[in-house]
């Protein structure tokens, strides 16, 4: 069942690219709207439950860091689907697995059996053949294919630190210290890169609004959820599920139609997430 709420997390993030085209804000202000709206959201009902819980000043330390890359995730990502399709974003940005299997094994001392490794090679691969699939890239698609890379490792870390502070501490109280320190270090960067933070209409509001419901609360707090009975790596790889989502409503909604290999590339995936669900309880 906890597998099954994760899953339809991903569901709830793979609207963020549709939010992000429908934009006309720069992807700074994007971000900076939609993670603090989330976290004016989060206030109330979180302020009204309150209780006390203590945070040593690691835990704020590490709360602070993972809610930094959380939001350099964010302004990589939408700045990504400025450059590429959203089914190469889209996936290069949920490589993210492998820098997070690697930190397991390497930081957390996780060991992955042979099935977990075969069926994040196999994910992996499977969205390597969207990526390279990908028809609509321009002439500045290998800019935005970077720019998702570095937001796959910005993601990575989040995630490995996330997997840390979610041990003891609840999922509201971290996802509320995330999104705000994800919103000050957007905010920091778009005051020293001098750009202006209103005047964009009703329409960003209103995308915001959406990625800060769908894409945020219902989404990455799904995530960080999971993370306290979930191993990282089987978060990561069921976010491989993204791409196969994402790239269907760009066919949908932007006319992005994808070709034979990205219909096998998502069957490879959906393989891969389903291999990992059941070799998940031999990593712990």
């Amino acid at each position: 069942m906890k597998r099954l709420v994760v899953i339809l997390g991903v569901a709830g993030v793979s609207l963020s690219a549709v939010f992000v085209r429908w934009s006309t804000a720069p992807s700074l202000i994007l971000v900076l709207y939609r993670v603090g709206l989330a976290a004016l959201l989060m206030a109330p009902p979180l302020f009204l439950r309150h209780r006390e819980e203590r945070l040593t000043r690691r835990d704020l330390g590490l709360c602070l860091a993972s809610g930094a890359c959380l939001g350099l995730h964010f302004a990589a990502y939408f700045e990504s689907l400025r450059f590429t399709s959203i089914a190469s974003s889209v996936v290069l940005v949920d490589t993210e697995v492998l820098f997070v299997a690697m930190g397991s094994v390497l930081l957390l001392g996780r060991r992955l059996t042979g099935r977990a490794w075969l069926a994040v090679l196999l994910a992996f691969g499977g969205s390597a053949v969207i990526a390279m699939a990908d028809t609509a890239a321009g002439p500045d698609a290998v800019r935005g294919d970077l720019i998702a890379l570095s937001g796959a490792l910005c993601m990575a870390v989040y995630t490995m630190i996330g997997a840390v502070c979610r041990k003891h501490i609840s999922t509201a109280v971290y996802t509320f210290l995330v999104y705000c320190s994800a919103a000050l270090t957007v905010l920091v960067i778009a005051l020293w890169s001098g750009t202006p933070l209103a005047g964009y209409g009703p329409v960003n509001l209103g995308t915001a609004l959406g990625m800060a419901v769908f894409c945020t609360l219902l989404g990455h707090s799904v995530f960080s959820w999971g993370l306290k009975y979930l191993s990282p790596a089987f978060i990561s790889t069921a976010k491989l599920l993204e791409p196969v989502l994402a790239s269907a409503w760009g066919l949908l909604l932007f006319g992005e139609r994808p070709g034979l290999p990205v219909l096998l590339g998502g069957a490879v995936i959906i393989a891969g997430v389903a291999l990992y669900g059941r070799a998940a309880s031999d990593e712990t």
